[in-house]
Formats: C-alpha cells, structure tokens, sequence
C-alpha cells in the first residue's frame, strides 16, 4: 500500500465520512486531544490539519476496497503509527487500527462511482 498511488481515489471516496473514522477510531497523534477532551477535526481551529492522516486512511480504504485482507490493513495502520510516525506502540494501538478497518468495512457509503453515486 502506497499513499501515493491513492491519488484519484480521493474523487471516489467521500473524505468526510472516512475522515470521521480516522479522526473518531484512530487519530495516533491525538491532535483533537484525549478522550475526555476530543474535539470535531472539522472544527474551525483544527481544520489547518484535518488533512493529516488523509493519505494513510484513503490507502488503508482501497486496499480494503480491493480486497486486502482485513489483518494487513490493521498491519499497515500500526506500521505506519509505530514506523512511519515513529510512535511508541501502546496498549491500544491494534485496537484503534482494528477499529478503523471495521468501520470502513461497515460504511459502504463512503465510496461513489463516477457519477457521484453511493457506490
């Protein structure tokens, strides 16, 4: 999976709805804050990085799209918290990658075909 090969999926797939589920289930940086304090990513003051995980979550969405297998698309999102991101693995850390993928499994409406119709 490479971000950048991801490109013209963002015309298919509704950044929004993946966006909530990154920034809700995963959000490795805790940028929106802790649970006690979590904030919207579409918030005004947070929309300068509502971006951030943008690449990581449209890869980790076509590769499921296309048919990767659920546990190396967990896989991915740890490797890309604890390697690329150069975080600690914490307790949680399969979990809220777990959770990601559940999610976007279970939400066909984020994707549209061509025309703009839920796909």
């Amino acid at each position: 999976m490479n971000p950048s090969d991801t490109d013209s999926s963002y015309q298919t797939i509704d950044l929004s709805k993946l966006r909530d589920i990154g920034w809700t289930l995963w959000d490795p940086i805790s940028l929106l804050g802790t649970a006690e304090s979590k904030q919207q990513w579409y918030s005004d003051r947070n929309l300068p990085f509502a971006d951030e995980y943008d690449a990581y979550l449209v890869s980790a969405a076509n590769a499921l799209r296309n048919g990767a297998p659920a546990q190396q698309v967990v896989d991915y999102l740890v490797h890309i918290e604890t390697q690329h991101m150069c975080l600690t693995e914490r307790p949680d850390t399969r979990s809220r990658a777990k959770a990601v993928v559940t999610a976007i499994l279970a939400d066909d409406s984020i994707w549209f075909d061509s025309g703009g119709s839920p796909g």
